[in-house]
């Protein structure tokens, strides 16, 4: 019996595999036609036929659009084919374990660097959509909300470890304005930075700001 065991688990790993491929070219198609023409303008037909793959496959690999355009804005975050919980991400453990408050700063700054980089062109697909689609303003002021409690979490972090020069919830405030994916666009795409200029930008002002003498 052992072999037939092994051979169902070996199938299913291809099944998954051959099914995670198939939703990166879903994800990869839809990028690049919403950045082209925008999200209204694009049928969910013209994605599944620059994917390659039939509409049906299209909407069981990641539902309609407004759940595809979440789907596009979790794998940003996450950098991979599938969303993670931000408890389970690498940086996030990482920040926990760092004993002092520059540690988990300089950590987090390196990983906005790569986060705000896929995701700027991201919530900008959907913040210029939003006003005229009712079920994307909910997602924008959903992934808005849920930025700000992550940032309450982190400046709570820091403050286990140091003395704050703000009170928390400024430094919540602070953080979630200064690691917006807009300001990465602003610096980076716009006024030329590298994105490892960007990323030590963000951890010298979070020290200067957040952090008391």
């Amino acid at each position: 019996m052992q072999p037939v065991v092994l051979e169902g688990l070996y199938d299913a790993s291809k099944r998954r595999q051959a099914a995670a491929r198939t939703r990166q070219l879903i994800l990869d198609a839809a990028l690049e036609l919403f950045t082209g023409q925008g999200y209204t303008a694009t049928p969910m037909t013209a994605i599944a036929q620059r994917a390659g793959v039939a509409l049906d496959t299209v909407y069981a690999s990641v539902g309609r659009k407004p759940e595809l355009a979440r789907l596009l804005i979790e794998t940003a975050i996450s950098g991979g084919s599938q969303a993670i919980p931000a408890e389970e991400r690498d940086y996030v453990q990482a920040i926990r374990a760092a004993a002092d408050a520059e540690t988990k700063i300089a950590i987090y700054a390196s990983a906005m660097r790569g986060i705000a980089g896929r995701l700027a062109p991201v919530l900008s697909i959907i913040q210029q959509a939003a006003p005229a689609e009712p079920e994307l303003a909910v997602l924008w002021r959903q992934i808005a909300d849920r930025r700000a409690a992550n940032m309450r979490l982190f400046a709570a972090d820091l403050a286990e470890v140091a003395s704050l020069r703000v009170d928390p919830g400024d430094a919540e405030d602070i953080i979630w304005a200064t690691n917006a994916p807009e300001l990465y666009q602003l610096l980076v795409t716009q006024r030329g930075w590298s994105p490892e200029r960007y990323e030590g930008f963000l951890a010298e002002a979070w020290r200067r700001l957040l952090l008391a003498d």
